[in-house]
């Protein structure tokens, strides 16, 4: 991330031009009223209808809230805590980052979910069609085909399974995508921000309108091997899993890993994750850590009976501008990228010394994101990929 004044937060081009459809800025200054009023300086213009932000949990998130609030006015504002940011200039932390949508070119509705475990289907129901009214009061775009639900999660919730699951029944053919909120990866405490406040055991529910093109995606660079484990006891309520192919589940994944219990790490869990196969495809169900007992705990519910499959990394890099350069022959140069990016990958490029390549790469193409404690793809809770959404350019519009 580039060290640069709190004052000097841009957008992505570095013009401050009223006309921008999306503007991107961050501020690295700890201050959250000087954070927030950087972020409304280079953001706030006549047609500013939504402003989507991730911190860091770093920050006094009472202050930041209320802070965040006031700059901002009678502007709607909604996002999460991180385990790192993704700036307009790469890779950050300590940070804050924020999205300004232009209300000619998108038309949003927002929703907080706070009973997490009673969001059943017709709470999920009546949470989609007051989304999609609200939209189709703003008479923007057809809904058909126009219009993506962003999702951001409590991420040490527990319920995102469920939320997601029956979220997903009542969009129906809306494509959606999220992540999971983090906190620099203590592990304690991670929030969500809606209606002026930081708020935990809850969602955000985003659903965008636009006349803009665009297409939420997810990848990974995980290949598949050979070696199965079943998953043979666990606690569900904790995802924890006990016992795989009926051996005490950290011992059995540390033999086949080839490292002893004592030097199962974060680092090892990014390295040597495991997946489910659905279908023609790996999904993956990180390990969050070791327990004392030999359990190993997940960032993703498992079940009884699941065979996983052990996986190994190709290079991130590689992956990633597949992905961009696919998507650009799709829908042209970007004019954003939303994206969701596990905090697992960002170790695994902090291992190999591949943070600034990456950061690089990710600004060429305009991604503006956070590392999360898990991604969400159409109704899927899923780990250690990239997954977002890229909105192309206005036909006629230059890439600068």
């Amino acid at each position: 991330m580039l060290d640069l004044p709190m004052a000097e937060a841009l957008n992505r081009t570095g013009e401050l031009d009223a006309s921008d459809i999306v503007r991107t800025a961050y501020s690295d200054s700890h201050d959250p009223r000087q954070a927030a009023n950087a972020l409304a300086l280079a953001l706030t213009h006549d047609q500013l209808g939504f402003v989507l932000f991730f911190c860091s949990a770093e920050y006094p998130l009472d202050a930041l809230g209320l802070a965040l609030d006031e700059a901002f006015a009678d502007v709607p504002v909604s996002g999460c805590t991180t385990a790192g940011e993704i700036t307009p200039a790469g890779y950050g932390r300590g940070c804050i980052v924020a999205m300004g949508f232009d209300r000619r070119h998108f038309a949003m509705s927002l929703a907080l979910v706070e009973d997490l475990a009673r969001f059943d289907l017709e709470r999920a129901q009546r949470l989609t069609d007051s989304l999609l009214s609200d939209c189709r009061r703003q008479a923007l775009a057809p809904i058909s085909g126009h219009s993506f639900a962003l999702t951001l999660l409590d991420g040490l919730s527990s319920s995102e399974e469920q939320v997601l699951a029956t979220l997903d029944a009542a969009l129906g053919s809306i494509p959606s995508f999220g992540g999971s909120a983090g906190d620099d990866n203590r592990l304690a405490h991670t929030h969500v921000y809606h209606g002026g406040r930081f708020h935990s055991q809850a969602a955000v529910v985003a659903m965008f309108n636009t006349d803009m093109p665009f297409e939420v995606f997810t990848t990974h660079h995980l290949r598949s091997r050979c070696e199965k484990l079943v998953v043979t006891a666990i606690d569900r309520a904790q995802r924890r899993v006990n016992e795989l192919n009926a051996a005490p589940a950290a011992e059995e994944y540390a033999r086949l890993v080839g490292c002893s219990v004592t030097e199962l790490d974060e680092s090892i869990f990014a390295r040597f994750p495991l997946a489910v196969k659905i279908g023609d495809h790996h999904y993956v169900r990180s390990i969050q850590r070791a327990n004392p007992d030999g359990s190993l705990s997940f960032y993703c519910a498992v079940e009884t009976g699941i065979v996983l499959t052990a996986m190994e990394p190709a290079s991130i890099l590689d992956d990633l501008e597949t992905i961009f350069v696919d998507l650009e022959a799709r829908l042209g140069r970007p004019e954003l990228i939303i994206g969701c990016d596990c905090f697992l990958r960002r170790l695994e490029l902090e291992t190999l010394g591949q943070v600034d390549a990456a950061s690089r790469l990710m600004t060429r193409y305009g991604v503006v994101g956070f590392n999360t404690y898990g991604e969400q793809h159409h109704g899927m809770h899923i780990n250690q990929t990239f997954t977002g959404v890229v909105i192309g350019r206005a036909h006629g519009r230059p890439f600068e």
